[in-house]
């Protein structure tokens, strides 16, 4: 049994314990070392409870001493709280250590805590010291990077323009998007659906595409360089196009001798028509972007749109490793000039892949790639970007950045004089005076306001300053206007640009644009929408007057620049709004362009021309010039094929006879072998058939296409390839590897002849050490290949006599092909 306490035992325990009720649970460890302090550093504990309280009794004066002191440590708890952070130094002996180490002693403990009182202090001033010397490097990056400066001073609540132009790098996965409303389960089965061949994902990251196994190997850039542009050429820049200056970067890319090279063999292609001439550039330089695109749009003309979005990636891919160094996307601030070339396979890539996303619903991604492509080159606009964004960001709920960019541009619009200054305003735009008003009041709805002022407000002052949207959009929405609405001038219905100025056919073209896309986002608004143009125009002047707005559209719009990326917007869309053309002039549509690069700028600094050509080799043509020693390459892989002479002899007979057809196969019988051998059998005999029968004068042209005929059988000038010849290209989705069809066989026999930009003279030949390498085992030709080619020669000749006695009994190989022969179920 434990001894009696007296009276100030007892009052100290009582005390104690009302210390640790009274207690936060946070600083239960610092309560418990002041309380070791307060009773006495010299008292050692003995253990837990009660048992420290049974130490031999002190004097009277020790115990009025400890007990002012308990006293004391109360009250100071109740004034000033300990940070929870702060802790003992290493020099200093914590209570614990000096309860051991000292003897027991009726030393007060002020000094204990003066020493945490000068801690205190000393700390302070090595965190007011620490951030002095923040201060002083950001002040030096300010003075480095004054943009950045500029970002961070602007004001509280209204974000730069460059806060609203960088881009968010997580929201650039459109698969990612798919999964959240699909599921990941959903999204991997469609991806890998008919895909036999599982490889491991690449190591690689981009942040515009997600690169997959059946892609070629990523070596370098691959003739793509980046450089800045200097001040010099930023002031002539500026000059052209009479912008005044502003803090931004601005950049171009560059190609190196090798990639002009082949830009050069891509144009010879594209201007003779030739479709197989894209699977040998392939074959020789996998990564260039314009024929990357160009495939892109054989597929998508075909309508298998997963292959043309996988031809984009790798385009965007291509450029992408180009973007080193400085150039992000995250910053807003950098930006390429449009009027080089080498730049604008980058835009298109961009513009098709923000088309394709929205075809399959991912109007985040969407939105993200049109915010990009918008941040390039803002004051231009080259492919449309906005006319994209007006929509776009009402659909994915990005409706505050619509109306925070179109306050920055509207409170400086007083500040520039217009006619020194042609940057693109798109609080002048019709579809963003109309996304505006529907912004605000879907805002007044998510904030539950009963008010609907604002939004009321803004769509009474764009139908105001743009009348020609509201009889399109009443259509497409499929409400009653007055009778006064309907049949007032400023309301009729334009559909072309007859008798109309550019400005004003622009103006309509941009209506009809807006209503056709953006309906489907005012269909739970009609009626808001009727109520508040009847009420606005329930009275009508014979002509409604032209606003201020309206005239500052219309004088912007004297600029060819901003006129040409209306036309181009158009152009590159193409198949869903050519009713649209009827707005373009007539001499921009028989402008000569390619679909790599439609309708170039007007300020075109350089261009695919002979200039910009000069002084480089057609490294792809040179290596058509094949040397003794590598044809005879080709013809033991052909006897390795086709181990039948007369077989070969067969074949070699229809590619003689037919010179047109030889012409696509610039790599020789071998390679029409191995077309043969890859190409469906319904498909191959077609086309040997047409190609017979041409020879023969029966049919125009070559594969149905009249003679001659270069790269305007496309409105605007383009060449369709997915119509010519209507050979596929890829067989097994990578080019040289397993499965690889024709164009995989030629790719990888141009891959052994590449050549370094360093090389003079193309076509030499391949050396020594590789030839044994090249001699690999190839695929027999299939039967069906035989028994096609016997419809052509063997019909007429003592052989195929013979071949037809054995048909009764059974000979299979001079047999007309069965099902199983064509490889039909």
């Amino acid at each position: 049994m434990p001894p009696r306490l007296n009276k100030r035992q007892q009052r100290e325990l009582e005390e104690l314990e009302a210390l640790k009720q009274a207690k936060p649970v946070e600083n239960q460890e610092e309560s418990s070392e002041d309380e070791e302090l307060v009773a006495g550093p010299s008292k050692p504990r003995i253990g837990g409870g009660f048992a420290n309280l049974l130490a031999p009794e002190d004097s009277d004066d020790d115990d009025e001493e400890e007990e002012v002191s308990v006293k004391k440590s109360k009250k100071s708890k109740k004034k000033k709280k300990k940070p929870a952070e702060q802790s003992v130094p290493a020099e200093a002996p914590t209570p614990k250590e000096s309860a051991k180490s000292t003897p027991r002693t009726s030393t007060p403990v002020a000094p204990v805590r003066n020493e945490k009182k000068a801690l205190k202090k000393a700390r302070a001033k090595e965190k007011k010291a620490a951030n002095d010397e923040l201060d002083k490097a950001l002040a030096e990056l300010s003075i480095q990077y004054p943009a950045s400066q500029k970002i961070s001073q602007a004001e509280a609540g209204k974000p730069s323009l460059a806060d609203l132009l960088s881009v968010s790098l997580q929201h650039l996965d459109g698969e990612a998007e798919m999964r959240r409303f699909f599921g990941s389960r959903v999204v991997q089965a469609n991806r890998t659906e008919g895909s036999s061949n599982r490889k491991k994902a690449p190591t690689v990251k981009s942040n515009l595409t997600r690169p997959q196994p059946t892609w070629w190997a990523a070596k370098g850039r691959e003739g793509l360089s980046l450089r800045a542009l200097t001040d010099g050429e930023v002031d002539e820049l500026l000059k052209r196009h009479r912008w005044t200056p502003m803090q931004e970067k601005w950049w171009t890319v560059e190609y190196s001798k090798k990639y002009r090279s082949m830009t050069k063999a891509f144009m010879d292609a594209v201007l003779a028509g030739d479709p197989q001439g894209l699977w040998d550039l392939l074959g020789a330089l996998p990564w260039h972007a314009d024929t990357l695109l160009q495939i892109s749009e054989v597929y998508r003309h075909r309508d298998e749109h997963a292959q043309a979005v996988d031809f984009i990636d790798r385009a965007l891919f291509t450029y992408e490793r180009a973007f080193i160094g400085a150039f992000t996307f995250t910053s807003g601030l950098n930006r390429l000039d449009f009027d080089y070339v080498e730049n604008r396979p980058f835009f298109l890539a961009i513009h098709r892949q923000v088309v394709d996303l929205q075809r399959r619903g991912c109007v985040r991604t969407s939105f993200e790639f049109a915010r990009l492509m918008y941040s390039l080159n803002p004051w231009s606009d080259p492919h449309g970007s906005l006319f994209h964004l007006d929509f776009l960001a009402i659909k994915a709920g990005m409706h505050q950045w619509l109306l925070d960019v179109y306050d920055n541009f509207e409170s400086r619009r007083g500040q520039e004089d217009k006619k020194q200054n042609t940057r693109l305003d798109p609080s002048l735009l019709p579809g963003w005076a109309f996304s505006r008003a529907l912004a605000l009041h879907l805002s007044e709805e998510s904030a539950k306001m009963k008010d609907y002022t604002a939004s009321t407000l803004a769509l009474k002052q764009a139908a105001r300053d743009f009348p020609a949207v509201i009889p399109l959009m009443a259509d497409k929405l499929d409400v009653s206007l007055p009778a006064n609405i309907r049949s007032h001038r400023d309301f009729k219905i334009v559909t072309d640009a007859i008798s109309l100025s550019t400005p004003v056919a622009i103006l309509h073209l941009l209506s009809h644009l807006y209503t056709q896309r953006s309906s489907a986002i005012w269909k739970d608004h009609s009626a808001w929408f009727t109520a508040t143009i009847t009420e606005e125009f329930a009275t009508l002047p014979t002509s409604l007057p032209v606003t201020e707005r309206r005239q500052a559209f219309l004088t912007q719009y004297e600029s060819k620049t901003l006129q040409y990326s209306v036309y181009r917007h158009i152009m590159v869309l193409e198949t869903s709004y050519r009713r649209l053309f009827s707005f373009i002039p007539r001499q921009v549509l028989e402008a000569k362009s390619i679909e790599c690069d439609p309708l170039p700028p007007l300020t075109a600094l350089t261009r695919y021309d002979q200039q910009f050509f000069q002084g480089v080799d057609d490294l792809l043509s040179a290596r058509r010039h094949r040397t003794r020693r590598e044809r005879a390459l080709d013809e033991r892989r052909l006897a390795q094929m086709i181990p039948d002479a007369a077989f070969r002899q067969q074949m070699q007979a229809f590619f003689d006879a037919n010179p047109h057809f030889a012409e696509r196969f610039p790599g020789g019988i071998l390679q029409f072998a191995q077309m043969a051998g890859q190409l469906p059998p319904d498909m191959l005999e077609d086309l040997m058939a047409i190609e017979a029968m041409n020879n023969q004068g029966n049919m125009p042209g070559q594969f149905g296409m009249a003679e001659g005929a270069g790269g305007d059988n496309m409105p605007g000038g383009h060449f369709d390839f997915g119509v010519v010849g209507d050979v596929p290209p890829l067989a097994g989705g990578a080019f040289g590897g397993p499965g690889a069809g024709a164009a995989g066989a030629v790719g990888a026999a141009a891959a052994d002849a590449d050549l370094d930009d360093s090389d003079s003279e193309a076509g030499s030949g391949i050396d020594r050490e590789e030839e044994d390498s090249d001699e690999e085992d190839v695929s027999p030709m299939p039967r069906f290949v035989r028994n096609i080619l016997g419809r052509f020669f063997g019909r007429n000749n003592a052989a195929d006599a013979e071949g037809s006695s054995s048909d009764d009994n059974g000979d299979v190989d001079d047999a007309p092909p069965t099902r199983d022969d064509l490889g039909v179920d």
